[in-house]
């Protein structure tokens, strides 16, 4: 595939931005105050008011950030939290990413791409372990092009385990292809394709980006337009937080949500900003050349929340549990959990090992310790896929969203699919506190819907699978 970036225009105004940044620093407690007035309202809020919240310093401002983010958190999401796990089909890959263990000059690394049948083997452990929703990952070697990635999406599809195992949703993360590669996606039904940009600022690009396709800053920033005018309607983006300065990478990054949805009616399904983690032979993922504090991570994510609302927020593995678990309530709304970042990782028994994956994980624990973790905390784990089988997707899910759907539909649906969790693949400590909080949840709806939901959790106890609204 050849790359052409003719005629394309970088739509993210560098100055613009650092001036932004510039005006906003130590913004006034008063500023501060009117804007979590107007977030309050989840109307969404511009780059300017974005930037001051991002840059206030002060404690008790940092308090009323948070709390603003977990109402708004609340009153969208209530305690529904999609769970899913990246499955890494190959490490091959053709750029010189500085900051990657995959970078093609690495020569320590385990290069491998699994064949049909052992992506069939990786897909049966997760079906076994109760996973629904994959995220496939695909290192970027340009022999790897949309057909072979298209029939690596229908092995997936195809594999199911012995108990109710079947992956009902699987999201991309490949290199950017052309409008006819991405429609061969398209056509054979991944749900979200997601593309990073990294970083905005062209000049750290640039340097961090030497050769292979991916120096083409143009025609990744561009790859998201392509894969909608493909026909692919929820995509997702994100800055890897610690290549250039964090309040320039969102904002930008945030300004190309907005140039979507000129563009084409919506903007991003999801949104996600991981830190820099170390990576084999990869000295700028050690010592991050812009580091970003715990706190001002936390403030950030609160901010995401609260700048776009309805959009969800992906948080990986790549954090600790303990700030894992502080970011449910500051706006995350989707985590990957049990997660390993290479090919084969799992059907590996020895799973920490470096020679072979992208970048080092925070949290090792698995699904079923997280699952435990967050049901304790009080909140629904959710596998539903009903929206995007439905067509409600794109420019439709956010109409609806923004008129309480997510609660109306996405909560009820969250609980069949727990509900399925605990009978199929539970165990007894699981159960024992996952049965009362759905018991819980159902005896707080309304009569009416009430008996919908009950009936339909019947029907799984049933044996009944794949039920949702």
């Amino acid at each position: 595939m050849l790359v052409d970036t003719e005629g394309l225009e970088n739509f993210i105004d560098e100055n613009a931005i650092h001036e932004i940044i510039r005006t906003t620093t130590q913004p006034e407690s008063a500023r501060v105050r009117d804007i979590l007035d107007k977030a309050r309202e989840a109307k969404g809020l511009t780059l300017e008011e974005t930037a001051c919240l991002l840059q206030a310093e002060d404690p008790e401002l940092n308090e009323m950030i948070f709390e603003t983010a977990r109402a708004v958190k609340r009153a969208i999401y209530g305690n529904r939290l999609v769970l899913f796990a990246p499955l890494y089909v190959t490490n091959e890959c053709g750029n010189n990413c500085t900051y990657c263990g995959f970078k093609a000059d690495n020569t320590e690394l385990d290069r491998r791409t699994l064949s049909p049948e052992e992506l069939q083997r990786e897909v049966r452990v997760l079906e076994d372990m109760g996973h629904k929703r994959l995220l496939l990952v695909y290192g970027e070697h340009p022999k790897f092009g949309a057909d072979w990635i298209a029939e690596t999406v229908q092995t997936v599809y195809d594999t199911v385990a012995e108990k109710s195992g079947e992956i009902r949703r699987v999201n991309i993360n490949c290199a950017p292809l052309d409008v006819e590669g991405f429609r061969k996606l398209s056509d054979v039904g991944i749900g979200t394709y997601q593309c990073f940009q990294e970083t905005y600022h062209t000049k750290t690009y640039a340097a961090l980006h030497p050769t292979g396709h991916k120096k083409h800053f143009l025609w990744r920033l561009h790859a998201l337009h392509r894969a909608m005018e493909a026909g692919i309607e929820d995509v997702g983006m994100g800055p890897l937080l610690g290549l250039y300065d964090y309040r320039f990478d969102i904002l930008s990054c945030l300004a190309h949500a907005a140039e979507l949805e000129k563009r084409f009616g919506v903007g991003p399904h999801t949104i996600s900003f991981p830190r820099l983690e170390p990576a084999l032979n990869a000295d700028i993922a050690f010592n991050p050349p812009y580091p970003i504090s715990d706190m001002q991570f936390k403030r950030l994510v609160a901010v995401l929340r609260l700048s776009v609302p309805y959009t969800g927020l992906i948080l990986s593995t790549r954090e600790d549990r303990i700030m894992r678990r502080e970011l449910l309530d500051l706006g995350v709304s989707q985590i990957s959990a049990g997660s390993r970042t290479y090919p084969g990782a799992y059907t590996d028994p020895n799973y920490d090992r470096p020679d072979v994956q992208q970048f080092c994980i925070g949290d090792n624990r698995s699904l079923e310790d997280v699952i435990q973790e967050i049901v304790q905390n009080g909140y629904i784990p959710s596998w539903c896929t009903a929206c995007y089988r439905l067509g409600r997707t794109g420019e439709h899910f956010m109409e609806l969203a923004k008129k309480g759907f997510i609660q109306e539909f996405c909560h009820p649906n969250s609980l069949f699919t727990f509900k399925e969790y605990l009978h199929d693949y539970a165990g007894e400590a699981t159960r024992s506190i996952g049965i009362p909080l759905i018991q819980n949840e159902v005896d707080n709806f309304p009569a009416k819907r009430r008996d919908l939901v009950e009936t339909r959790l019947h029907r799984i106890e049933e044996g009944e699978r794949d039920l949702y609204l």
